[in-house]
Parts: structure tokens; C-alpha cells; sequence
């Protein structure tokens, strides 16, 4: 796993930390939650973008 890789894993786990904590606040704001949900979106593709280069780079010899 790359350095790169594991910081983005690390960012999405941060914020899904922050979206559960706002929605089980008394007053949740929805447009942090949509926006929380959007950056973790946006986190999840870039990950899947990576490991997908990868998987479908050549093995060393």
C-alpha cells in the first residue's frame, strides 16, 4: 500500500468520523453533513482511481 493510499484511507475514516458525530448531534447541520458526505464521496473515488492503476500496472520480472 502506498503512503498516498493509506492517507486517503486515513482522510475518509476521519470523515466518517465527523459525519457520524454530526448526525447524532442534538442539532445536526445538514449542509455539513452533505458536505461531509460530498468530500468522502470525492475521497472514495480518488481511492478506487489508484488502486485501479495498480491493479493494472505491469509486475516487476
Amino acid at each position: 500500500m502506498s503512503e498516498r493510499t493509506f492517507r486517503l484511507m486515513q482522510y475518509h475514516q476521519k470523515l466518517d468520523e465527523e459525519l457520524r458525530t454530526e448526525l447524532r448531534s442534538s442539532w445536526p447541520s445538514f449542509a455539513r453533513i452533505q458536505r461531509l458526505k460530498r468530500m468522502k464521496l470525492a475521497v472514495k473515488d480518488k481511492l478506487h482511481v489508484l488502486l485501479a492503476k495498480r491493479r493494472n500496472a505491469p509486475k516487476p520480472a
